[in-house]
């Protein structure tokens, strides 16, 4: 219940700021043209809206048949939805986000911070098989140093080598772990 609160303060902040920059705008340019490019924005959200959902939709359903993991064109056809809508919806902000939504810099910092989002709700399986394997980096630890005890008698034993321990292997860079 606290999010819907929040979420319908929000709301109301940004109807307000809409009409603040709307009649703003209406100021300046006129109120004939202020309405104008409100209806081409929409005519061209609505446009983009279908463009949007079916090249999605149908990235979407290549990448299941080709046996690839559809998380990432599910994410991408999403955020392109959502920048559609933006623009869909009569106002001047949501406008300007859907633009930015829609270039591809922003779409893609967008795409990854929704599947870093994603992958943070569900589990490591699901993100998995959703999004495919984690490519993970890291870098091997640096070699220990042996150092002698001079009060010792026997010489201290020689670090073991990764071949010949019963571990596994140390990481690698770029390795898939899963």
């Amino acid at each position: 219940m606290r999010w819907f609160g929040l979420g319908a303060i929000l709301f109301v902040i940004l109807a307000i700021a809409e009409i603040v920059v709307f009649v703003l705008l209406a100021k300046a340019i006129g109120l004939a043209w202020a309405i104008l490019i409100a209806i081409v924005t929409s005519a061209i959200g609505l446009l983009l809206l279908r463009r949007e959902g079916s090249r999605g939709w149908r990235r979407f359903r290549t990448a299941v048949a080709e046996g690839r993991p559809p998380g990432r064109e599910g994410v991408d056809g999403a955020v392109g939805l959502l920048g559609a809508i933006l623009l869909l919806t009569p106002g001047f902000i949501s406008d300007a986000i859907g633009l930015l939504l829609l270039a591809p810099p922003i779409r893609a910092a967008a795409r990854a911070g929704a599947r870093r989002a994603a992958e943070s709700r569900i589990s490591p399986t699901v993100a998995g098989q959703v999004f495919g394997p984690r490519f993970v980096r890291a870098r091997r630890s640096p070699k220990a140093t042996v150092h002698t005890d001079p009060v010792s008698p026997e010489p201290p034993s020689p670090p073991s080598s990764p071949s010949s321990s019963s571990g596994p292997p140390p990481a690698i860079e770029g390795e898939i772990v899963e």
